[in-house]
């Protein structure tokens, strides 16, 4: 049976390393950049790479994980024994390099190979994937039984749109592109936005720049202490040429806009025979956040957020290897979207969260969500 994976970031690596336990013998996995670790790895580089295609990595300098390593492991490869739990990006590269070599897996792995299209085929389920070999140029079409879709969710950029958008002055950017805080120094800089990215960017240009103008709607945020420098406000409502107005009225002058407002969930390579749509930040349809259901030897792993990455993806990845590798049967389509049915009443009604916010788990759901992969994979 040949397994094509694409991605060979820290899902890709679990998936590899799980299809050669399941006893997959031919295993592909197609990797753009030319290392492993994904998102992981830094680079200087910004926009499009020496390829013309978008540099996928949003790592920048200095950055630490906000999990815990105890937390962060594959279950059956723990971290280094150190002191700290919170460690650098650098550590975390390196374990996944390990993890890679431990398990012989680089052997399986095409490097600088970009995946330019994937269809499902009519006879036996089949897949044809049309890959591009990035230092030759030369275009391959391979047929795999099953496709495992491993290519991460931190490189498509999400910048919301804001009245007066286009007749800001300055400058504006996603911090997908952000590495250090040296550019902004003696700029006045206002940042959108506060998940990580959004807090570190804060706390490194609060140093350089001349004020920070700090917008967001976390009421907990305004306990923590920043400089002086630091403005916080609500949310944007309308921008000007060389600002904003706040949906409180007021107003703030900056010559820089950093929007750290997420990703979006994109998989230009499928296409529409696939079966799958991704409106809004919400994939579907997928059994249990990853199997596609209407070809079902497809599986997206690593959508859910807010859990603990490489713990599910190594339970995401051996629930679906059980029903790809024929050890057991899917419930059929009907059963499969019943369930579907039923997370969506729990995600859009029970919990009422944004359509946006489907795939968003957290505290209370993501223990749930692993037990009932963990039933299929027999890890109770």
């Amino acid at each position: 049976m040949k397994l094509c994976i694409i991605g060979a970031g820290a899902a890709g690596l679990c998936a590899i390393k799980n299809a050669i336990n399941y006893g997959f013998e031919d295993i592909t996995a197609y990797e753009q950049a030319s290392e492993i670790g994904g998102t992981w790895v830094y680079t200087d580089e910004i926009g499009k790479d020496k390829y013309g295609l978008e540099i996928h990595s949003s790592m920048y300098q200095g950055l630490q994980t906000n999990l815990p390593k105890e937390i962060m492991h594959y279950p059956d490869f723990p971290f280094p024994e150190q002191e700290k739990s919170y460690i650098t990006a650098e550590e975390v590269l390196r374990y996944y390099q390990s993890y890679a070599d431990t398990f012989n897996l680089r052997k399986f792995i095409k490097f600088e190979h970009h995946v330019v299209r994937v269809r499902p085929l009519s006879k036996n389920n089949a897949w044809e994937v049309i890959v591009k070999d990035l230092k030759s140029g030369e275009y391959n079409l391979v047929e795999y039984d099953a496709v495992l879709v491993c290519n991460g969710h931190y490189n498509s950029p999400l910048i919301p749109f804001y009245e007066g958008q286009d007749l800001f002055e300055g400058k504006q950017m996603h911090s997908h592109d952000y590495r250090n805080a040296q550019p902004f120094k003696n700029e006045p800089v206002l940042i959108i936005g506060a998940g990580p990215s959004g807090r570190d960017a804060v706390t490194d240009i609060q140093y350089v720049a001349s004020n920070v103008t700090w917008s967001h709607h976390m009421e907990k945020l305004s306990l923590t202490k920043f400089r002086d420098n630091v403005i916080c406000k609500p949310d944007v409502s309308k921008i000007t040429k060389d600002g904003a107005i706040f949906v409180d009225g007021s107003y703030q002058q900056f010559s820089v806009i950093i929007y750290c407002t997420g990703y979006r969930y994109t998989f230009p390579f499928l296409s529409v025979d696939c079966g799958l749509t991704a409106v809004n930040n919400c994939v579907e349809p997928l059994y249990k956040h990853c199997i596609n259901i209407n070809n079902p030897t497809m599986a997206i792993i690593g959508l859910p957020n807010f859990i603990c990455p490489n713990q599910m993806f190594d339970l995401q990845v051996k629930f679906c290897l059980e029903f790809i590798s024929g050890r057991r049967k899917l419930p059929n389509k009907e059963e499969m979207i019943e369930d579907l049915e039923n997370v969506k009443r729990i995600q859009l009604v029970d919990r009422e969260l944004p359509r946006k916010k489907f795939h968003h788990l957290g505290v209370g759901y993501h223990e749930s969500y692993y037990e009932s992969l963990a039933k299929i994979a027999e890890n109770t």
